[in-house]
């Protein structure tokens, strides 16, 4: 017992550093933001009570202000020689110890404000936080912060700068030069930035936030919305009726107003793309990577390259206009905040020769680009396009019975349904090479979804009634930390014979630990080894 007393006394005579001066502060506008809108309908729904509606407010702000500065005042830190030593609490006193080599990631996090005052947020994440914050340190000088984050990084740096990992110009090119914090990879300059915002159309986020804040704002707002349009069409109709405007007119102005909000968007897009992009630097280490980026809001996340899970790499119609490549990865415990998107989209915009270098050096010697690629099940078509038929036929009929003859119109739509199955048949393959599995799907807009078969945590053999029929079963891969935002690693449609030889090969190159499965339907799964 008096050990566990020494060692407690130790620790926290190790933990002397305050946070930044400031510190109060930015906690108290953190409060603020989580109770705003609770504060926000006091003060406006008082009515006859208004007067007690602002003191109410008054002193739940007050209360936060006082939490903030307790807070401020009660929160240590320090180290010891392979750890970080944090306590906080008076009345409920915390101390925890955090060892250099348990933490996976530093974050440093600044908005505007913290950029003018000189300050920065840093957030820990530990290997077993299950992407949740280890801790956060609100706010220090931002020397400081670098500091600290030189010295938890240092146990997974070792000499980097000894290595000779390559680097790549903005373009995504591979070549020699270094950084003083690491080897450069890839940085964006605005050109680049601008290419990103009209390829990816980001300005649809802000399109469809403007649309859910008016479904969200009342019947009040949203009738004054769709009395403003109707007013402005009604002056519209009256001006190309003045004017004897035919149907050729009326089809030009449609046009150019679909055309106008088309630019919209894409000016909205690039704007997007500035703000979140701005200054981007991928730098690589020995073992980890570090991203840089952000125009008012600034980030700066690091990345150990053993918990990148799984690989998104995307090549719409557009990309392949501007000649560029889009990646995004799946990592352990990926966490649900901000920042976590900086490390999802890990190369925003590459030229395809700087992608296939960067992925070289991140994947297993030899694995990338693949080369080995094999096709699909002869019959594969045919499962993409049944079900879409079927249900055409089903509309087809329900549009007969309500509308007579004209319903048969509906049936113009098989024709395209079977040329994309065919395509989409022809132009997707699997592969397995050195200890990479990947599979690509698309024509127009292509996509690979690939991963290193020793990071796989379960397979499964998945069959339902069609395929059996068909001969044919898919192989679905699970990895940690995948997005739901991008589409499973499954092989699809595969011969059943090349299903059970992917399943074994994959299986001897997974972690003993790993789970296989079999599953002959959707519904029910039985597992056999």
């Amino acid at each position: 017992m008096t050990d566990v007393v020494d060692d407690r006394e130790a620790l926290v005579a190790a933990a002397t550093h305050r946070l930044h001066p400031m510190s109060w502060f930015f906690i108290l506008l953190t409060q603020l933001k989580s109770f705003a809108l609770p504060l926000i309908i006091l003060l406006f729904s008082g009515r006859g009570e208004r007067n007690a509606a602002d003191l109410i407010g008054l002193a739940a702000a007050g209360l936060l202000g006082i939490y903030a500065v307790w807070q401020y005042f009660t929160y240590r830190y320090g180290f010891l020689e392979n750890a970080l030593v944090i306590r906080s609490g008076i009345l409920q006193r915390n101390l925890r110890l955090i060892p250099f080599d348990r933490v996976q990631n530093v974050t440093l996090q600044q908005n505007l404000l913290h950029r003018l005052v000189g300050v920065a947020m840093v957030k820990l994440e530990s290997a077993g936080g299950m992407g949740q914050a280890e801790a956060q340190m609100q706010v220090l000088r931002l020397d400081q912060a670098h500091a600290l984050e030189a010295m938890l990084r240092a146990p997974a740096r070792r000499s980097t700068n000894d290595s000779d990992e390559p680097t790549a110009d903005a373009d995504g090119h591979i070549s020699a030069s270094r950084d003083t914090q690491g080897t450069l990879w890839l940085s964006l300059p605005t050109s680049e930035l601008v290419r990103l915002g009209l390829i990816s159309n980001r300005g649809m986020l802000v399109v469809a936030a403007g649309i859910a804040y008016l479904s969200q704002v009342g019947e009040r707002v949203m009738g004054r919305f769709s009395d403003g349009v109707k007013d402005v069409g009604s002056e519209g109709i009256a001006i190309a009726e003045a004017w004897h405007l035919g149907p050729i007119a009326y089809a030009v102005l449609g046009l150019s107003l679909l055309l106008s909000l088309m630019i919209l968007v894409r000016v909205l897009s690039i704007a997007l793309a500035i703000l979140q992009f701005h200054g981007f630097q991928l730098h690589a280490g020995e073992r980890e990577l570090r991203v840089e980026r952000g125009l008012l809001s600034r980030v700066r996340g690091n990345l150990p390259k053993r918990r990148i899970q799984a690989y998104s790499l995307r090549e719409s119609l557009l990309h392949r206009w501007f000649g560029r490549q889009s990646l995004r990865v799946d990592r352990a415990a990926m966490e649900a905040h901000n920042d976590a998107q900086s490390l999802r989209d890990l190369v925003p915009l590459a030229t395809p020769d700087g992608m296939d270098g960067m992925l070289a050096h991140l994947l297993p010697a030899g694995s990338w680009p693949q080369s080995n690629w094999q096709p699909l099940h002869p019959r594969a078509w045919w499962r993409k396009f049944a079900l879409p038929a079927l249900m055409i036929l089903i509309g087809t009929g329900v549009l007969m019975f309500f509308e007579g003859l004209p319903g048969l119109w509906a049936l113009l739509l098989l024709p395209l349904i079977y040329v994309r199955a065919r395509v989409w048949a022809r132009y997707s393959a699997w592969s397995l090479e050195n200890g990479v599995v990947a599979f690509r799907q698309g024509w127009l807009d292509r996509h690979w979804r690939f991963a290193e078969a020793r990071k796989l945590h379960a397979l499964q053999l998945r069959q339902s009634p069609f395929d059996r029929r068909h001969g044919m079963a898919s192989v679905h891969l699970d990895t940690m930390g995948a997005s739901p935002m991008e589409p499973a690693l499954t092989i699809p449609y595969l011969a059943i014979e090349d299903a059970e030889r992917l399943l074994a090969l994959l299986r001897e190159q997974m972690p003993r630990d790993a789970g296989i499965s079999r599953a002959r339907t959707a519904a029910s799964a039985t597992p056999e080894e």
